[in-house]
């Protein structure tokens, strides 16, 4: 079926919502903000542990809402986990499995031809945002976008500097891959111009409910400094293995714009009856910061890859100062924002996430459920903590389910296995002395990839040169 079809059927079966009185009146809806920031790492903000970096405004909501400490994103690298975020899927369903080209790294490294990757969300696929605004909300995108052209072709009202590209090029003007966004100043940093025109989306809106998408480019490389902030850092004593001056003025500038939005919300009185979701898209890169005890970072299927740090916030529903250890992914943003909402998922609509209201109003635990990772690609640039030292990841799957974490490589059908709970930092790889909980794995592995026609690559690259894992 083709995208206008498609959303010709869910603009149908939203006026039959709306006809039998399902759906709630607009001044009761909630307004709904999603931020997803690009690149930073578990422990890169306060509420997460981290003494060298500074996040007082995103501390302050944490602690009024509930902490997520088993937060994942369903892909390690941006454009996947961004796609998996906005259309509630597993990878295998929209393609995206990376962002350029699955064929990174040198052809003679590579043993498999990996799947080829889909650089554009498909058409078809109706996003969060399509949903929302079907229903009565002003959606508005700020910032980083990188799964289409336009995002305003996928439901978004408003568009602040969303585009294909993947990082800005510069925080300081000239924003080389940003050109819609103009700087008031030759100096102007690209972060705080994002937030300016967010809050005049948010004005904007009056009384009516609003999706606010905010995406910023930052902190993804390239490493800009805010100079007002940089000799404060290199004061700093390092922290964990945190000592990064730069990266840190972005991560302090971050907060500071996230800090504006929510003074606005207070002052405007919109707070109380604003559902707000943070996380992050992958993990921290590993040359810019480090998430110890995790092992590796961003492209990695390592938990310093794809754990991130993550909260909830909404008032008088959820209760302040709340954590939780449950294992969730970006995947349930969809639903539980659906569920947030009042809205129903589209007739035709398969999302493989879960809504967690229930968990967030305290009211029950939900289902012991395995999350998955799928990577029929190569991606250059390991690190001393990766599986090698040429790729931070080669094609393969992964699951978690409960405390065990396994990780199938594809090229040998190399096995790893460990327990999260006893070993977070993933050291001692326990396949050999578990072979029964690593064919129950790789039972569910192959049940999950054979429900999603999740490609495996098995071709052998005949540029392939021998060199292997190490």
């Amino acid at each position: 079926m083709n995208r206008f079809a498609l959303i010709l059927l869910f603009t149908i079966f939203s006026l039959e919502v709306t006809s039998c009185g399902a759906k709630i009146e607009d001044e009761n809806k909630p307004n709904i903000l999603l931020i997803n920031i690009d690149d930073m790492g578990w422990r890169d903000v306060g509420f997460m542990g981290s003494e060298y970096y500074e996040t007082p405004n995103l501390d302050a909501l944490a602690a009024d809402g509930m902490i997520f400490t088993n937060a994942y994103a369903a892909a390690a690298n941006c454009a996947p986990s961004r796609a998996c975020l906005m259309s509630g899927q597993w990878t295998p369903r929209h393609g995206i499995y990376t962002v350029g080209t699955s064929e990174r790294g040198k052809s003679e490294n590579r043993k498999l031809i990996p799947t080829a990757n889909n650089e554009y969300m498909p058409d078809d696929n109706i996003l969060i945002p399509e949903v929302l605004k079907e229903a009565g909300y002003t959606t508005c995108h700020a910032g980083k976008w990188h799964l289409s052209d336009d995002p305003t072709l996928f439901g978004f009202d408003v568009n602040i500097g969303g585009s294909h590209a993947g990082n800005p090029g510069s925080y300081y003007p000239p924003y080389k891959n940003v050109p819609s966004l103009k700087p008031p100043t030759d100096d102007y940093y690209l972060t705080n111009l994002v937030m300016d025109k967010t809050l005049e989306f948010v004005k904007s809106t009056s009384d009516r409910p609003f999706f606010l998408y905010y995406s910023p480019y930052a902190v993804h490389t390239p490493v800009n400094p805010v100079k007002d902030l940089l000799s404060k850092y290199k004061n700093k004593p390092e922290w964990n293995g945190q000592n990064n001056a730069q990266y840190g003025t972005m991560v302090e500038n971050l907060d500071s714009q996230i800090g504006r939005l929510i003074s606005l919300l207070k002052e405007s009185n919109k707070l109380e009856n604003t559902f707000i979701l943070f996380i992050s898209d992958n993990g921290g890169v590993y040359k810019v910061t480090r998430q110890k005890p995790l092992r590796a970072g961003k492209g990695s299927y390592y938990e310093g890859g794809i754990r991130e740090p993550m909260f909830a916030y909404w008032k008088g529903k959820i209760e302040q100062g709340t954590t939780t250890d449950y294992p969730v992914s970006n995947l349930d943003f969809y639903p539980t924002i659906l569920e947030v909402a009042g809205i129903s998922k589209p007739e035709e609509k398969v999302l493989d996430g879960q809504s967690f209201v229930s968990l967030l109003k305290g009211n029950s635990m939900l289902r012991e459920r395995p999350l998955f990772w799928h990577f029929p690609i190569y991606l250059e640039g390991g690190n001393p903590e990766c599986q090698d030292p040429l790729f931070r990841c080669r094609p393969g799957s992964a699951i978690r389910l409960g405390d065990w974490k396994l990780i199938q490589y594809f090229e040998n059908n190399d096995i790893e296995l460990y327990n999260l709970k006893e070993d977070i930092g993933e050291t001692n790889n326990l396949a050999t002395s578990n072979p029964q909980k690593v064919n129950e794995f790789l039972e569910i592995l192959k049940e999950w990839r054979k429900e999603t026609a999740a490609p495996v690559p098995s071709i052998i690259n005949p540029n392939f040169k021998g060199n292997s894992v190490k």
